[in-house]
């Protein structure tokens, strides 16, 4: 499951710094939030879960690891749409739901993987 989570983030890592490009490209800075989500949540995040998971592979095959990665990878395209909704004028009536599905989609894949990792991951000690 870890190396699932590591492909994934180089998918967002080259999104957000094509993102960033395009920014820069066209001096549209207001978009700043949105690039750092997908930097921070897209590649840095998912980066360090798929880390997890390749040291301890365990707690990456349970069930709680499966359900929390769809989770994820669905919540946050979702997520990262809604916050492009806010600078198109004609969708913003979309913006709340979208943004509330995918964020929630997400926070509750976190709270499954600090589940995860609390009840399956283990050092010398057994903690």
């Amino acid at each position: 499951m870890g190396a699932r989570w590591i492909k994934l983030s180089v998918v967002y890592l080259a999104v957000g710094i094509g993102f960033g490009l395009f920014m820069h490209a066209t001096v549209q800075l207001q978009w700043a939030a949105t690039h750092a989500h997908i930097n921070v949540v897209g590649w840095l995040t998912t980066a360090t879960i798929g880390v997890i998971y390749s040291v301890y592979p365990r707690a990456g095959e349970t069930a709680l690891a499966k359900t929390q990665f769809w989770l994820y990878n669905i919540g946050l395209p979702i997520l990262l749409v809604g916050m492009f909704i806010i600078y198109v004028p004609s969708l913003k009536f979309m913006l709340q739901p979208v943004v509330w599905i995918g964020g929630s989609a997400v926070a509750l894949s976190v709270l499954l993987f600090l589940i995860n990792v609390w009840r399956n991951v283990h050092g010398k000690r057994g903690y």
